[in-house]
């Protein structure tokens, strides 16, 4: 039985959750890289997260990307 896959928002609070305990400067060397080595993993998983919404909204769209108005330059 495959695992259910975890939420964007889910993996976003895990990251930011990393980030702030990193920025308070508490951590010993080594805590510090395994949190970099989580906090690369989870964005690893963030950027497929998007490329596969990206694809999913292509092929939904019709590959046609269109300008909003009020968008001109």
């Amino acid at each position: 039985m495959a695992g259910k896959r975890e939420s964007y928002e889910g993996m976003m609070s895990k990251l930011e959750g990393i980030v702030s305990s990193m920025e308070n400067g508490e951590m010993t060397l080594e805590d510090t890289m395994g949190n970099y080595e989580a906090g690369v993993a989870l964005c690893n998983k963030l950027y497929k997260y998007l490329n596969e919404a990206e694809g999913k909204i292509k092929i939904l769209s019709g590959d046609k990307e269109k300008d909003f108005p009020g968008n001109e330059e």
